[in-house]
């Protein structure tokens, strides 16, 4: 069976409730999606973790090379990689603890899906679009 996104409601709890991201495929080139919306998302008041191997730094943040590099609890994976990279991510999206994996516009993968069984997860839709088109306000 597909993996169907949670309800608007369901992410604007999630989005609430949540203060840290890891972003993974961070990049500190602004030419990039994911520095964009990782901008975006710390602008709104959220801690963002880079998590790139090839970083040392994104957008002010210490750049970290995989998820169980992070210190701390993260409240969201969001992922820009490939969707063949996503079931490891998913599996260490678990280990750290995360309360969701969210999967950017154009990332489908229903291995990493089943992966993250009991974690939120949204596949193929943009967190910094949700962000905006549910009205979360900053946080402060």
């Amino acid at each position: 069976m597909a993996h169907l996104n949670p309800a608007d409601s369901s992410l604007r709890d999630l989005l609430l409730s949540s203060r840290r991201l890891a972003i993974v495929g961070a990049s500190s080139n602004p030419e990039r999606p994911s520095y964009g919306i990782a901008r975006k998302m710390q602008h709104a008041g959220y801690e963002i973790v880079p998590v790139n191997p090839n970083e040392r730094e994104v957008l002010g943040e210490r750049a970290y090379a995989s998820l169980d590099d992070v210190p701390g609890q993260v409240d969201i994976v969001v992922v820009f990689r490939r969707p063949e990279h996503t079931p490891a991510i998913a599996a260490q999206a678990v280990r750290i603890g995360a309360k969701a994996l969210w999967l950017q516009t154009g990332i489908v993968n229903e291995e990493a899906a089943r992966v993250a069984a009991g974690l939120v997860v949204v596949m193929d839709e943009c967190i910094g679009v949700a962000h905006s088109r549910l009205r979360i306000p900053p946080k402060v």
